[in-house]
């Protein structure tokens, strides 16, 4: 008897919500929000995400500049920046990821896709003149790679008039950059190449761990 008053009253039953596909999805969607919201919230009051640990500081204006080619020409889409923390990566790559070396990015680089190996602590791995004969051709010096070419880069020159712009969009996201950091930052990546700016972005990745 009370059940044929429940249903005839209309009332909120799982019926209800199994036959009515908005109604399903309304909740579905209000799950997940609030699920997201109590994983994700607490991560932007934690030290450990949005401190630097010790030796990571904002990006010199040449690695800048040089993280902006690595951006355009797409090399995060086939090298991820982040080492998970299982064995099989930390023995190949390193120490692993952690938040803190990431504090300064806008986006940060993490990903899972490696048609190249993870590039996060590549910093130092290599010689400069190693990175330069790869990326003109890394055939040269790994047979089996798909990687694709990119002489280009030794003759084009970095565009000096735009980088104290970036840093000064930066510090507005909280990038602690200084009014002398910034006025100085175009003497020094004038004359510079896109291959010295990348190279140099390359060679400071996760080195703070090391």
């Amino acid at each position: 008897m009370s059940a044929n008053n429940n249903k005839a009253s209309g009332g909120f039953t799982h019926e209800k919500v199994e036959t009515s596909n908005f109604l399903m999805i309304v909740l579905i969607l209000l799950v997940v929000a609030v699920g997201g919201l109590v994983e994700i919230v607490p991560l932007f009051f934690q030290k450990s995400t949005t401190e630097a640990v010790q030796g990571v500081e904002p990006y010199p204006p040449l690695q800048l500049m040089g993280r902006d080619v690595y951006l355009r020409e797409g090399c995060y889409n086939c090298h991820s920046q982040m080492i998970r923390p299982f064995r099989a990566e930390t023995m190949r790559y390193g120490h692993y990821s952690v938040a803190g070396e990431f504090v300064y990015d806008h986006p940060f680089q993490w990903g899972s896709k490696r048609t190249g190996p993870d590039l996060h602590r590549v910093g130092g791995k290599y010689s400069d003149e190693w990175h330069r004969i790869h990326l003109n051709n890394p055939r040269d010096l790994v047979p089996e790679s798909n990687m694709p070419e990119y002489p280009w880069l030794q003759k084009n020159l970095v565009d000096h008039t735009v980088v104290a712009q970036r840093m000064s969009a930066l510090r507005t996201v909280g990038v602690p950059y200084t009014d002398e950091q910034i006025a100085g930052a175009a003497e020094q990546v004038k004359g510079k190449t896109e291959m010295e700016a990348l190279i140099a972005y390359l060679q400071g990745l996760g080195t703070a761990l090391k």
